[in-house]
Order: C-alpha cells, then sequence, then structure tokens
C-alpha cells in the first residue's frame, strides 16, 4: 500500500533562508500523523507545498500517489483541509454554506452530513458570522468532511479554542476515525492538542525533520533516568549523544535517554558513573518526549 502523503528533500527557499530544508518523511494510510514543530519550524509552508498552494524549490511530494504540482479538482475531491487561517463566507448561515459545498463533491454524503451536524451541535440556519471561534472550526471541519476525503490535512486547528471545544473536537475525530480509514495530517506546536489521536509522530525544527515514526516506537524508546551518584559534579564527557537534557546536582543526575534499552542503557550509565544506585527509568507521554526535543533544539550550538 502506497503511503498517503510521501516527500523525498522538500525544501523551500525564501531568498536565502530555506524554511523547509530536505524534508523527507513518509505518511501511512490509516494513520493519524502528528507533526509537530515550535512556531516557525516549516509546519505551515510543508503543508501548503503538500497542497500546491507552494511550489518547492527543490526535492517532491507524492499526495495519494499523486506528485503535489499536478494536483486537480479529482484528487482535491479526495482532500479535506482545515486551517486555523481558513477564511469562512460569514454573510451564509450553516445550512447555506453546506449546499454551497455540497454540488462541489460528487462523494458528498448527506447523510453523514446531518449525522455531523448533530454531533457538532452546529446550528443551520445561524449564520457563521454570529458563531463562535470554536463553531466556526466545527463548521469549516464538517464540510471538509461530509464528501469522506481519503486524507485530511488539519492546518493547527485547535489554536484559540476554548478547552471544552478543543475536547469536543477531539473526541469527535477520534470517534470519526475509528469508523472510517482516513489519513489524518496534523500540524500543530502542542503535543497537548494531538497526543490521544495520533498513532504516528513527526518532528521538524528550524525547516529540519528530526524523526519520523510510530508513536508507539518513539514512547518505547525514550526514558526519563535517575539514578543517585555520590560526588557526581557534572555529565562526563563521554556520554552519550542519546543523553538529552541532563541535570545535575552533587549527588543525583537525570537526563532523558533517547536510545533506550533495559540492560545497555543501565551498563552504559553505570560505566558512566561507577557506584550509581537507586536507578529508575520512567516512561514518558509524547507531550514529554516532545518538551525534551524542543529543550535540546534550544541549547544545541
Amino acid at each position: 500500500m502506497n503511503p498517503a502523503i510521501e516527500t523525498q528533500g522538500l525544501t523551500r527557499r525564501f531568498g536565502r533562508n530555506a524554511a523547509v530544508d530536505g524534508l523527507t518523511l513518509s505518511v501511512p494510510q490509516g494513520s493519524i500523523y502528528a507533526f509537530l514543530g515550535p512556531n516557525g519550524a516549516g509546519k505551515t509552508t510543508t503543508i501548503k507545498m503538500l497542497l500546491n498552494i507552494l511550489q518547492p524549490s527543490t526535492g517532491t511530494a507524492a499526495i495519494l500517489g499523486v506528485d503535489s504540482t499536478r494536483l486537480g479538482p479529482v484528487e482535491f475531491s479526495r482532500i479535506g483541509y482545515v486551517s486555523e487561517n481558513q477564511q469562512l463566507p460569514e454573510w451564509m448561515t450553516v445550512e447555506q454554506l453546506i449546499g454551497y459545498c455540497r454540488p462541489m463533491y460528487g462523494s458528498w454524503d448527506s447523510e453523514f452530513c446531518n449525522k455531523l451536524l448533530a454531533q457538532f451541535e452546529l446550528p443551520r440556519d445561524r449564520k457563521l458570522k454570529s458563531l463562535s471561534r470554536g463553531m466556526k472550526m466545527k463548521a469549516a471541519l464538517l464540510t471538509s468532511l461530509a464528501y469522506r476525503p481519503r486524507l485530511l490535512v488539519l492546518d493547527e486547528p485547535f489554536t484559540g479554542l476554548d478547552p471544552l471545544v478543543r475536547e469536543e473536537v477531539i473526541r469527535g475525530m477520534l470517534e470519526l476515525t475509528e469508523q472510517e480509514n482516513w489519513t489524518v495530517f496534523i500540524s500543530s506546536h502542542d503535543i497537548d492538542e494531538v497526543e490521544r489521536l495520533a498513532d504516528w509522530v513527526g518532528v521538524i525544527n528550524a525547516g529540519k525533520i528530526q524523526l519520523s515514526e510510530a508513536a508507539a516506537s518513539l514512547q518505547a524508546r525514550f526514558r526519563r533516568i535517575e539514578c543517585v551518584v555520590p560526588n557526581a559534579g557534572r555529565m562526563p564527557p563521554t556520554a552519550p549523544k542519546s543523553w538529552l537534557v541532563p541535570e545535575v546536582t552533587p549527588h543525583r543526575i537525570c537526563f532523558v535517554e533517547s536510545e533506550y534499552l533495559p540492560e545497555a542503557s543501565e551498563a552504559r550509565l553505570r560505566d558512566a558513573f561507577p557506584g550509581a544506585s537507586d536507578l529508575t527509568a520512567s516512561e514518558m507521554s509524547l507531550r514529554e518526549i516532545f518538551v525534551a526535543l524542543a529543550r535540546t533544539f534550544r541549547i544545541k550550538p
């Protein structure tokens, strides 16, 4: 089965600045892929290239098996897109928006649309301009789902939403993705919004991809390591590169092991710190892993 999204060396330059630099990744069909990174990392530029809004400077991207620069009406009828900056015709009511979008998609499912209306609690007769930001986002999501796209692209969809609306949208997305074999590509700078959704994770920083792998694999290889070390002082110069964001006190060390293997990791620690005791290796959430990586980005020379 071909990937839903595949890029090779995808690059976009603005003058001398590479907003996206040699990005290579593969998004499996049927996955919920969280594309994470700090503000300005290159997430939105990547999405614009994927959707043929921007042309790559170099490299390639294929969306549902089609070169991104050749996407047309047939391909876009299989792609849903919701962005934090999406503009809606606010003079329309929700019902009018649905009526406007329906004829554009031969696969529009009116029964499914009505189900989404009820699930999102959208008022048919209300004008979009009178809706809250959260309700507008729900309306945009509904019109991107009702034609049952094979790929749904979400660019910072939860920005500015209150916690209750975020919870409602995330719960709705979980329910829908369990029922449909969709691929969902979510760009976000905050892992809290997508942690329960994602089964694949990519992290981008300064335009470069840092990792791209299954969430289960990522969580299996990251551990927070703590132990007691008499007269620790500092980390040894031979410390493995997989030891991230170390914190050292006179009698205790703590760091994130990014290549954790139970016996091998403990052996490396005891080689570096003879006499280490009370060793603990704690599992980490995706949010904790992302924070550790973000801190690593900041302290790199």
